[in-house]
């Protein structure tokens, strides 16, 4: 910085020469002293020079107003959201985000660096800071077949980008804990950056020993007991709320005036709908508040908590020498977004955007739909005992339990029972043409006929499908092939509804409106078909994640998470759970 550049700043904050801007007359959320204090707001060059009383040649009235810090989602995404970045940028400003800190690890495990290359350039000049965390597990695990490998070196060649902050979520956590070499290599070579840590479940000297290794946040507790041991041992808790895992509500009792600067609000997957219908990090300021936690502490679960862990020391505050990353809000309850400004520039004020977003990246590049012939009867199970294994939707959550029940038997092979809730569940391998189809049964989507098909299968994102019958489920993973990828949701042959997804089989480049009016359409045929769920397919894309206890299914098969093995679907009578 020139030093001229410098006084200037300091001359602006003593008053000695007019700043660029005054916000007037707003109460001022101090995210420090947690208090609200009558203030203006001085701003000269992008940053926030003054919080008191200052004059100006351009002036924001906020009288009666609240002026707090932008908001930021330390773990998120973009790829759920199935839009572009500018898209997504379009849709969370208006709810006062600023900022996010992104893991691209789902369409990285499609097509690598192409796709972590695609969402840096894309995210580059946004009124939405984009920061990228670098995957750490692709693929998450070696029981699934992803589009691509990354190795320690190729995460290395990005750690000198601007936006780039550390290593995402260490979702191998049993291999951690093995002291498995290839990904204790990856935790050491980001030594000094931040190491973000996915242990669900985990506890006693196994969570002690994934802490030592270095992960220092977690985003997977759903239960206050595990929070709370966690954050005794030092780590960072992300509250998690997003479209299926839904965790907030349980952990918040965690959160005091003491704990509050080791927590962070977080939705990790949010699809379009819900973007559309409720908002972003505002609507998790509202639960929270809504379940009696001072407005002042949510608010700083979303600018100063998670700025300081993430280091970003320049965002998170209303306080000399930040960014000037401001909203003006007419009411904490609920969150209501006036105006936002960004480096000090307005860029979106009373339902209006008053900047300009660039265009996404080329996707020339990103396609991955490469699968071995098959046909209906590449569905079919033959009988092979009288006992299967069976996945156990658990609500609002993704966790499923490992159910063992009498197998649906007719003419010799495996059938759907709806008066069971029992249908069939495939994952088809659709990156290198191995002809890996892996089957099983699933309990809890309350599928009445037909098939459902998705191409968003974390994290390989293999073509996953649910069905009552075999012919079904081949017809829409088929037309999901035929799009190069999406959902679908099909019956008799006949194709209900359809969302192309032709990013990486991952993402549109269509508006927020138009992807939700999708995404609504497919979902709304899933109910046709008798389907119970509110959001079938992120329940569905989330049965492929070998990751989240207990049972799960890749293109190799049924796989016990607690094991971490393949597992067989039959089991002998004696083996009944």
């Amino acid at each position: 910085m020139a030093v001229e550049q410098l006084k200037n700043r300091i001359r602006a904050a003593r008053g000695e020469r007019p700043p660029d801007l005054v916000v007037k007359g707003g109460r001022v959320i101090n995210v420090f002293s947690r208090e609200i204090v009558e203030a203006d707001v001085a701003i000269y060059d992008g940053l926030i020079v003054g919080v008191g009383s200052y004059e100006g040649p351009r002036v924001i009235d906020a009288e009666g107003m609240f002026l707090c810090p932008g908001f930021i989602d330390g773990h998120f995404h973009i790829e759920s959201t199935m839009l572009s970045p500018p898209e997504l940028a379009k849709a969370v400003l208006p709810y006062g985000t600023t900022a996010i800190i992104a893991d691209p690890h789902e369409i990285a495990n499609v097509v690598g660096k192409r796709g972590i290359r695609y969402l840096i350039e894309s995210s580059e000049g946004l009124p939405v800071d984009i920061y990228i965390m670098l995957p750490s597990c692709v693929p998450a695990t070696s029981l699934e077949s992803s589009g691509t490998t990354l190795t320690c070196e190729d995460l290395k060649a990005f750690q000198r980008e601007e936006r780039v902050l550390g290593l995402a979520e260490m979702m191998n956590y049993p291999g951690v804990v093995a002291g498995m070499n290839g990904v204790l290599d990856k935790i050491e070579a980001f030594s000094g950056y931040v190491r973000d840590g996915h242990s669900p479940l985990l506890s006693g000297r196994d969570l002690n020993a994934y802490i030592a290794a270095g992960l220092r946040s977690d985003h997977e507790c759903t239960d206050l007991e595990e929070a709370r041991e966690k954050m005794r041992l030092g780590m960072y808790i992300m509250m998690r709320e997003g479209t299926q895992a839904k965790n907030l509500k349980t952990l918040l009792p965690l959160v005091t005036r003491d704990t509050v600067c080791q927590c962070s609000l977080v939705t990790d997957d949010l699809h379009p709908h819900d973007l559309l219908k409720e908002g972003h990090l505002n609507h998790l300021i509202d639960i929270a508040v809504g379940q009696g936690i001072d407005p002042l502490l949510a608010l700083a679960m979303v600018t100063l908590s998670p700025a300081r862990y993430f280091g970003l020391r320049h965002v998170g505050a209303i306080a000399p020498g930040f960014q000037a990353d401001v909203l003006i809000l007419s009411s904490l309850q609920p969150v209501t977004v006036e105006t936002v400004l960004k480096k000090g520039s307005k860029v979106f004020d009373r339902g209006v955007f008053t900047c300009e977003f660039p265009r996404p990246a080329p996707t020339d590049n990103l396609s991955s739909m490469n699968i071995k012939s098959y046909g209906p009867h590449s569905f079919a199970i033959r009988e092979g005992g009288e006992y299967i294994r069976v996945i156990g939707l658990i609500p609002d959550q993704i966790l499923t339990k490992n159910v063992v029940v009498k197998a649906p038997v007719y003419n010799g092979s495996i059938v759907a029972d709806t008066k069971r809730d029992l249908i069939k569940i495939a994952v088809v391998e659709r990156h290198h043409g191995t002809g890996n189809i892996g089957l099983g049964m699933v309990q809890g989507f309350g599928l009445k006929g037909g098939a459902l098909a998705s191409s968003v299968a974390h994290d390989s994102h293999n073509i996953i499908a649910v069905g009552c019958t075999d012919p079904d489920i081949f017809t829409a993973v088929k037309a999901v092939e035929k799009m190069g990828g999406g959902l679908v949701a099909a019956k008799n042959g006949e194709i209900l509804s359809r969302l192309p997804l032709p990013v990486a089989g991952l993402m549109s480049d269509l508006p927020l409106e138009e992807v939700a009016r999708g995404w609504k359409e497919v979902n709304g045929a899933a109910g046709i078909l008798g389907c119970h769920l509110e959001e079938p397919f992120m329940a569905l894309s989330f049965l492929a994640l070998p990751v989240i206890p207990e049972l799960k299914i890749t293109d190799r098969g049924l796989v016990d998470v607690g094991q971490f093995v393949h597992v067989p679907l039959f089991v002998s009578e004696h083996h009944q759970e």
